[in-house]
């Protein structure tokens, strides 16, 4: 049910790639609240053409695509947006991660350093490069939102995640430093979301995906957010309800991040011993 939350709100939703994608949610309901926006992914994905029908839901978006790990790209993607929309952005959706030491399952004592520096420069960096560049073109209003997507692999140990553990790291604390800046100057605000294991194509790409998801499902009492509820939960943080909240990690897992036990552990590992 859309209540308008976002209405007139300007926007740019990275990471789109298919109806599985949280991204590809947060765009299907952004529109139903009333907001435009540009649609962006890597030039590889658009080669899928999913997102194509995406962009005819919503109101024939515009597509960009954008390799992040490029200055020309970040800055042709936030100046074409400007014209196409008119104006400044009040949000925008980083939902980008890609690792090919995971995809090629390089344990992490013996990662390839040049996959490590992609890893780094896409899954985080970019971050950087994005706000960087919105902020040199002034791109963004008042009371605009910055969200990014992460996962607790940014605090606590998951060896299947590997590399991106750091990359999450990295971006956690981009979303401080930028947040500060962007906050004092600007008024715009910048957190990220610590998402619950989700079956996305990205996510489902982990070693072990489905010990992850199960495992965190059993701890959580609330189970496991899928991506409609961070979708949820996206659209409330780019909304004017949250317009003082920034610089924060927000912990949207069912109460994984805050529990320690749950007896339900126990049904998984006999679940496990059973197969």
């Amino acid at each position: 049910m859309s209540n308008g939350i976002l209405k007139g709100k300007k926007g740019i939703i990275f990471g789109a790639l298919n109806e599985n994608s949280i991204a590809w949610k947060v765009a299907l309901k952004a529109h139903a609240e009333g907001a435009e926006f540009v649609l962006t992914n890597a030039p590889v994905a658009m080669r899928m053409g999913e997102i194509n029908e995406l962009a005819k839901i919503c109101g024939n978006a515009q597509i960009i695509p954008c390799d992040v790990s490029k200055d020309e790209d970040m800055k042709n993607l936030i100046g074409k947006s400007l014209e196409i929309l008119g104006g400044k952005f009040d949000f925008i959706l980083h939902s980008v991660g890609m690792s090919m030491n995971i995809r090629k399952s390089r344990d992490y004592t013996d990662v390839d350093y040049k996959w490590m520096h992609e890893t780094l420069d896409i899954s985080a960096i970019s971050f950087h490069r994005l706000m960087q560049t919105c902020w040199k073109q002034d791109a963004l209003n008042e009371w605009g939102s910055i969200i990014a997507l992460t996962y607790i692999g940014a605090q606590r140990i998951f060896p299947h995640y590997s590399e991106m553990g750091d990359a999450k790291s990295l971006l956690e604390s981009f979303a401080r430093g930028f947040g500060y800046r962007y906050g004092k100057e600007k008024k715009v605000r910048v957190n990220t979301i610590s998402q619950s294991p989700t079956k996305t194509t990205a996510g489902s790409g982990v070693g072990a995906f489905e010990d992850f998801f199960a495992y965190a499902s059993a701890l959580s009492p609330l189970g496991n957010a899928d991506a409609d509820n961070c979708a949820d939960y996206c659209i409330a943080m780019f909304s004017d309800y949250t317009r003082m909240v920034t610089m924060q990690n927000l912990f949207h897992d069912g109460g994984f991040s805050q529990t320690g036990f749950s007896h339900d552990i126990f049904k998984v590992m006999d679940e496990k011993v059973g197969e």
